[in-house]
């Protein structure tokens, strides 16, 4: 018999994970990887317009051993893609992507050998953000999304297993320009 059986449902009790989930998603820290146009509209976020320090993100981090989440504003060159992933390995446990702009997302309308397409090639994506490109709002959203999931993740060994098995996937995946469209 521990002590929640002794109070009323609710009375200042809460679990570890929603603690650190909490904690977590109002102090993010954002490594830009502004490639192309989207990194414009990812720095006019930050800007005071919008203010992205309202949500626990107050500075964009040039070191990635300071940051957790990476937004990847733009189209990835195969060149580039080495340097994003090692950026990201750089990044400290637990770490999320945003993928913004339908070029980080699939590759665009630059369907070619140059780009890849979809950072999640490369990276496991957490958001994806369409648009080209997308306006401030819609990364605000998409941050937004994120505190959500981050609030209702879990903590220790399941969670290192469930990132596991999502990085994964999201690598094992077959390539978009590789996948057919049936005839008719």
């Amino acid at each position: 018999m521990g002590l929640e059986e002794k109070v009323p449902s609710g009375f200042l009790l809460s679990t570890v994970e929603t603690l650190a989930g909490f904690a977590r998603k109002g102090s993010l820290w954002p490594a830009s990887f502004g490639l192309a146009c989207c990194a414009i509209e990812m720095m006019s976020t930050a800007g005071g317009r919008y203010d992205l320090a309202r949500f626990g993100m107050e500075a964009f981090r040039a070191s990635p051993r300071q940051a957790d989440v990476m937004i990847v504003a733009g189209r990835v060159s195969q060149k580039m893609a080495p340097a994003l992933r090692q950026v990201y390995d750089q990044m400290v446990e637990p770490k999320w992507v945003l993928s913004m702009g339908v070029c980080a997302s699939s590759g665009g309308m630059f369907n070619n050998y140059a780009i890849v397409q979809g950072v999640d090639h490369v990276v496991p994506v957490d958001i994806y953000l369409p648009g080209c490109p997308p306006r401030p709002e819609m990364l605000i959203h998409a941050i937004l999304a994120l505190h959500e999931k981050i609030a209702h993740m879990p903590l220790g060994a399941n969670r290192a297993d469930a990132v596991r098995a999502a990085e994964e996937a999201a690598l094992s995946a077959r390539p978009l320009i590789e996948l057919t469209v049936p005839r008719r």
